[in-house]
């Protein structure tokens, strides 16, 4: 009988052949945690009395208050920052990016398994690795011991075929399919993605897809790897980690979702779930305070493309503050190089810091009561951006971008014209 890539990464992990529902131990390759949840795990390791299993995979991130609003969180920075000197880890300071998406840039490969003390861990898994989150005590076990324990995962096998409408992507269907399946229709599920539209898409919208896996309660995101993983690993300097990682042809899903990507519209979670989707004309309309394009999920170069090439030569809203927060140092540089921050400060935009910022609603962007925020982020739920009296709807950039400029949700098809596709250009053409 076949594996799915979950029992294929794990059996090489457990040093057997494992099976869905299977309790295994399992070597952990890399170990993370970040500001909201390190304290915890250094306090907690530290009854233990070890030391690091693995020094340079153990990796602390200062990115959810980053720079810190208040002086506890600061305090808590400190904890961290001495912790990685005494310890040996490495440390990912102020400015340097979310932890998911340092971790793709950096610190994780193919075939790996990656254990995080934060939920959206997952996003690694769209290159090939098994990244789960857990709890800050399990994380310190493992930063111990080197291994962990849990359940071998059933799999759901989604394949998406057709190309997606004008004005379409990744955020979109991952919107869908949560809207679909339901916040908890996948509960501690692997959801393996495939079909030719998953094999044709960029590594950016691959992230936005694993990332949020979890929203539907899945322990795991994953891909297959193939040249467009390898290609990404070679930009990093990192071509030489990469491996095949694919399921079996006879591998066993507990359960199979077709979605035919032609038919999806750009598609908004509406408060407070994020399986509350509504089509964009279904919620067209509805004012704006504020608009966020960034974080973990969709604060890539790429995005900030697409964002600019609507964005370029407008102007916000008077009544609207848009907030560009990059998710790394690297894509921040990056969209200097290329000309994007001109294009979002003209435009009226300000830019935070890499990192968490608003979407986690302890600085940069906290809600005003009944204040309406649209955001690329990935989750919704009442109280989530610091007010439990704010209204959060979610989308992709397109929307965002095209709304900042509305004042209100829109459809950013309404700007396209002829057959022409929305598509992410090279710098170059849009800058022109």
């Amino acid at each position: 009988m076949g594996q799915t890539i979950a029992e294929k990464i794990l059996s090489a992990h457990a040093g057997k052949d494992v099976k869905a529902g299977e309790l295994i131990i399992a070597k952990v390759d890399v170990k993370m945690v970040q500001d909201g949840t390190g304290p915890l795990t250094v306090q907690e390791f530290k009854k233990m009395g070890k030391t690091l299993a693995d020094p340079e995979r153990t990796i602390l991130f200062i990115d959810h208050a980053a720079p810190s609003p208040r002086k506890e969180l600061s305090n808590s920075h400190m904890v961290l920052r001495d912790f990685a000197k005494e310890y040996g880890a490495i440390l990912s300071d102020v400015g340097d990016g979310v932890c998911h998406q340092r971790l793709v840039e950096s610190f994780v490969f193919p075939g790996e398994i990656l254990i995080g003390a934060d939920s959206h861990t997952c996003t690694s898994g769209a290159l090939g690795t098994f990244a789960t989150g857990m709890g800050s005590t399990d994380i310190a076990v493992a930063m111990a011991l080197g291994k962990t324990w849990m359940k071998v995962p059933q799999t759901y096998k989604i394949v998406v075929e057709g190309d997606f409408q004008v004005g379409v992507g990744a955020k979109d269907l991952i919107l869908h399919l949560i809207g679909l399946i339901g916040a908890d229709g996948a509960t501690y599920k692997a959801l393996e993605f495939t079909g030719e539209t998953i094999k044709k898409m960029p590594m950016a919208d691959r992230f936005t897809l694993a990332n949020m896996a979890v929203e539907a309660g899945a322990k795991a995101g994953l891909f297959e790897t193939d040249n467009t993983t390898k290609e990404y690993l070679e930009s990093k300097g990192n071509g030489d980690k990469f491996k095949v990682i694919k399921a079996d042809e006879d591998a066993v899903y507990e359960r199979v979702i077709n979605i035919d990507a032609t038919r999806i519209e750009p598609t908004i979670s509406c408060p407070h779930t994020v399986d509350n989707t509504k089509i964009v004309s279904e919620v067209k309309d509805i004012k704006v305070n504020q608009v966020l394009i960034g974080t973990c999920t969709n604060g890539r170069i790429e995005d900030f493309r697409l964002a600019a090439k609507i964005l370029k030569g407008q102007k916000v809203h008077e009544d609207v503050r848009l907030l560009i927060t990059p998710s790394s140092r690297t894509v921040l540089k990056k969209m200097l190089e290329e000309g994007l921050v001109d294009i979002f400060v003209e435009a009226g935009a300000a830019l935070v810091t890499a990192g968490c910022g608003a979407c986690v609603g302890v600085h940069a962007g906290i809600l005003g009561d009944g204040e309406v925020c649209l955001s690329t982020q990935n989750r919704n739920f009442q109280g989530r951006m610091g007010n439990t009296q704010g209204n959060i709807y979610l989308c992709s950039p397109a929307v965002a971008a095209y709304s900042a400029i509305q004042g209100h949700i829109s459809d950013p098809r309404e700007i396209l014209y002829g057959n022409e596709t929305l598509k992410i250009y090279p710098h170059e053409n849009y800058m022109k």
